[in-house]
């Protein structure tokens, strides 16, 4: 299987960044290269770093960290949506490259940690004094900019941005946004070429997605708080994502590690990953289902869909022990089925739930960068047995399924891409660190 992972990254290497795969996701994404770069670490260390150089090269003047950068090397509409789409020329303070003008968890700070952690030398230490004011800059960002609640949380503008792109949590505030599927006719998907159509999203699914960037994007991904520009004021989708914001909180723990590296200031990091702990469990935990939730900026409810987000808040370092007995209870629920044993997958929706769809992207599948987020928090709050049952059941769906990009929540088959670079170099980290 190590053989398996290296050589999926190195066949995925393109120059200067990897791509996520060849088929489906030909240019760079932003969580992707975090999670790239924590498993290149243990392999190619120097690709580790100028993989998240190359990312935050592309990062916004306001500290937002695209989704997307876009290879020029690839020809007008190799991807939908591209950059002509996406139009970040036009945005005030966009970089020189085509970009997205939307942002995915900041896992970035996390990723930098663990790549310094594993092999710390002179140029990691240099290595991260470049990416710390960057990655100060995009806590910055989304903790002034995104604060949309006034809370102390970070709204996503799209679905795309919390990484779960057609999770059944969005379903309701998606139902929201005015579209029709027949939009999509003037279109050419890439991802239908490539998988399954009864896999992926809907056209209707395509059609909101496209309709809320063109809501940001003809506003020049304009997002000042206090202005006429004011998300609150017009933007259709605006949610407090649990597993956004606990990447957020985590981020600053790990900013306060570096920090200390690089010769600043850790405190104002613990102070703030603080704050962003109490603000996930008082606006995201629901002491009713005893898990957390995202919350509907435009309806200020909490979404009652069970999916595998309500487990991320377990990455904080800070949880509260009454969350983290929560979420343990949920996660070891027949909704998820974590155990020191596990007959099958963790999915990513609650299998008990009556749209649960086991072949569908996000609304049941297993994934690789979920599961390896859940088990890094077990390890943290001192749950080994069930860490290790997770761990298992990772290293099983790529011994099943090889390096896909998700898998059968019963089965452990692979499902959309057959080499898929995040699930590679997890399964590195895992293999490392058993």
């Amino acid at each position: 299987m190590r053989r398996l992972a290296i050589a999926t990254l190195d066949a995925n290497w393109e120059h200067d960044h990897t791509v996520p795969s060849r088929t489906l996701y030909p240019h760079q994404w932003s969580w992707d290269s975090a999670f790239i770069a924590i498993g290149l670490a243990h392999v190619r260390p120097d690709r580790a770093w100028r993989e998240l150089r190359t990312l935050f090269a592309a990062q916004w003047a306001d500290g937002r960290v695209p989704h997307i950068v876009f290879n020029p090397a690839l020809r007008v509409g190799s991807y939908f949506p591209g950059p002509e789409f996406w139009g970040s020329a036009a945005a005030e303070g966009a970089p020189a490259a085509a970009t997205s003008g939307i942002v995915q968890p900041p896992v970035h700070a996390q990723a930098a940690w663990l790549v310094h952690r594993r092999a710390p030398s002179e140029a990691s230490a240099q290595a991260l004094r470049w990416l710390y004011p960057r990655l100060v800059a995009q806590q910055r960002y989304l903790t002034g900019r995104r604060d949309v609640g006034g809370a102390g949380l970070a709204a996503i503008v799209h679905p795309w941005e919390s990484g779960l792109d057609n999770s059944p949590a969005w379903d309701a505030p998606m139902a929201a946004v005015a579209a029709d599927a027949a939009v999509m006719r003037a279109y050419r998907r890439h991802d239908t070429a490539h998988a399954d159509a009864a896999h992926r999203p809907t056209d209707l699914d395509y059609a909101r997605y496209v309709a809320i960037v063109a809501s940001y994007r003809d506003r020049r991904y304009r997002d000042r708080r206090y202005s006429d520009q004011a998300l609150a004021g017009w933007h259709p989708f605006l949610v407090e994502c649990p597993l956004f914001n606990a990447a957020l909180g985590a981020a600053e723990h790990a900013l306060a590690r570096i920090a200390a590296v690089v010769g600043a200031d850790p405190g104002p990091h613990r102070d703030r990953a603080a704050r962003i702990t109490e603000a996930v469990v008082r606006r995201l935990h629901d002491p009713v289902t005893g898990t957390f939730h995202p919350r509907d900026l435009r309806t200020d409810r909490l979404i009652p869909a069970r999916t595998v987000l309500g487990l991320m808040p377990l990455i904080l370092p800070d949880l509260p022990g009454r969350q983290v007995r929560a979420v343990l209870t949920e996660a070891c629920s027949a909704r998820f089925g974590l155990a020191p044993r596990m007959p099958r997958p963790l999915p990513t929706h609650d299998r008990t739930a009556p749209d649960f769809e086991p072949l569908r992207y996000w609304r049941g599948p297993s994934w690789m960068n979920t599961n390896w987020l859940l088990w890094r928090g077990l390890r943290a709050h001192h749950r080994p047995d069930l860490a290790a049952g997770l761990r298992e059941s990772m290293l099983a769906l790529v011994a099943t399924g090889g390096c896909h990009e998700y898998f059968h929540p019963d089965t452990a088959a692979g499902l959309g891409s057959a080499a898929f670079s995040w699930t590679a170099s997890l399964l590195l980290d895992t293999l490392a660190e058993g």
